[in-house]
């Protein structure tokens, strides 16, 4: 009785193309006669799997099977010549988990590398936005040879890989493709290399560009200039160049985000007493309102004295940390005072409220450790 086809790739009868190859692959991977040494068993399952693979992965004739069974392909051409070459199968696994195979075409011409350049610029131009000029060093395409590497613009067929860009490596039963490294994989030789690239079709040269920097960018924000990097191989086309933006530390400002923080030391009178200051912002001066008995480190915001947002309309904060400033080079009267000032804050409770509170720690502190 003849064996089904389907049953004999272990597949059902409305299995996929791909399906279909994959099931074969693995039996005949696994019931190869140069794996199988001289196995008569193997020998003739991996004829029958051959075989039965030769009908059902061509549409006319697994048609032609699906409705007459053997006896309609056997006039067909059906049965397998040979047995094949087991580097085949593999070639064509990896051909498809690599891309390669033996059927990749190679390519002609190479992208150029894509370039990155780090661009330091000031919080002031990178908060309003600016354009800047920077030279980059880059290999340009040969104006000699027109990037072809070749002074009369000819090349030849790779005598080492037949034009293939590809050779395959040999290593018991394993074939592995890899690039020629006499064409470096695009299957063409030069006879005459250009005398100024030395038949690289590129040149180093030093470009010098104009930067376009919107208002807003921060440390970490990236343009990309497209066609601005490195020349293609053989009049491939250029790669990009990516400029990555570094704001330069600001003498009264940090940035976070699109806030914008500040420390803005006070006498330690007007933290007393309260009072107004003049503080910077991205508009000009503003006066800042400081209420009596203002602590060190206490935090003033200044809504939408930020910075705008490059991705949105939105305009962040100017936060103000005052720092109260503890008065030194004292004249004798104003030591003076200060005594007199301390003594008279002695006599009444209250003044010092987180001095007081911090002492009540220290105290608890001690009396728990028995101290």
């Amino acid at each position: 009785m003849a064996a089904d086809y389907y049953e004999v790739l272990g597949v059902s009868r409305d299995v996929s193309a791909a399906e279909l190859k994959k099931a074969y692959r693995r039996l005949a991977m696994k019931y190869h006669p140069d794996r199988n040494g001289g196995d008569d068993s193997a020998q003739d399952r991996f004829k029958e799997i051959q075989k039965a693979y030769e009908v059902l992965k061509d549409p006319e004739k697994r048609a032609t099977y699906d409705r007459y069974g053997e006896a309609g392909v056997s006039g067909m051409g059906g049965g397998p010549q040979d047995f094949g070459d087991i580097n085949d199968i593999f070639g064509d696994i990896f051909g498809d988990i690599f891309g390669g195979g033996r059927r990749r075409q190679r390519q002609q011409s190479r992208r150029g590398q894509d370039l990155r350049y780090e661009l330091s610029v000031e919080l002031e131009d990178a908060i309003r936005g600016v354009t800047k000029e920077i030279q980059i060093p880059t290999l340009g395409s040969c104006q000699r040879c027109h990037g072809s590497g070749s002074s009369s613009g000819q090349h030849e067929v790779c005598a080492t890989c037949g034009g293939q860009g590809q050779v395959r490596m040999q290593q018991g039963i394993f074939s592995v493709q890899q690039t020629c490294p006499n064409c470096g994989g695009s299957g063409q030789t030069i006879k005459d290399p250009c005398l100024d690239c030395n038949g690289s079709g590129q040149i180093r040269e030093t470009k010098t560009l104009e930067v376009q920097i919107p208002a807003g960018v921060d440390t970490g924000d990236r343009i990309r200039l497209a066609g601005e990097g490195a020349a293609g191989g053989q009049g491939g086309p250029a790669g990009d160049l990516y400029v990555d933006i570094i704001v330069s530390a600001h003498p009264l400002f940090e940035r976070e985000g699109d806030d914008l923080f500040c420390e803005v030391p006070i006498p330690m009178t007007t933290a007393a007493l309260g009072g107004e200051l003049k503080v910077p912002t991205l508009g000009g001066s503003v006066m800042l309102k400081v209420p009596a008995g203002t602590q060190s480190g206490k935090l003033f915001r200044l809504k939408g004295k930020g910075v705008q947002s490059v991705r949105s309309r939105s305009v962040g904060d100017l936060l103000c940390r005052v720092s109260v400033e503890t008065p030194v080079n004292l004249t004798r009267e104003q030591k003076s005072l200060l005594e007199e000032f301390q003594t008279i804050s002695g006599q009444g409770g209250g003044h010092h409220p987180e001095s007081q509170g911090w002492a009540d720690k220290v105290k608890g502190f001690f009396d728990r450790m028995g101290l």
